[in-house]
């Protein structure tokens, strides 16, 4: 079984190893979600995998890392693609939660699932 929330912050960036003219070697923002999925077994008495409100807790100290930051200067996201933000936060999050994906969109029609490495 699995369960997610999704998590909003805002944040700008540009990607420093794009072709030269490419419109994202320009500073920019996005809105971004984030979502992260937990995988588990149903506990029998609470009928449930992780109280949601947990899942918040855990979560919320690396999206105030995020939130409205430049995150080029964020440690670690120096190329703030959307797959290196999905594993910056898999490493954040894998050992205090049960990890299934992680899921950044940077807009609504794009986005990026990471199921760590495999």
């Amino acid at each position: 079984m699995e369960i997610f929330r999704e998590f909003t912050f805002e944040a700008a960036h540009r990607l420093p190893h794009v072709p030269e003219g490419h419109k994202c070697a320009r500073l920019h923002g996005h809105s971004y979600k984030l979502e992260v999925h937990i995988s588990g077994e149903v506990d029998p008495t609470m009928g449930w995998i992780m109280d949601f409100g947990d899942l918040k807790a855990a979560v919320n100290p690396v999206i105030a890392e995020l939130d409205h930051y430049y995150l080029n200067e964020v440690p670690g996201l120096e190329n703030p693609t959307s797959e290196n933000l999905a594993r910056w936060a898999w490493e954040r999050l894998v050992n205090t939660l049960s990890l299934s994906a992680i899921v950044v969109r940077e807009t609504c029609t794009s986005g990026c699932v990471y199921r760590g490495e495999r």
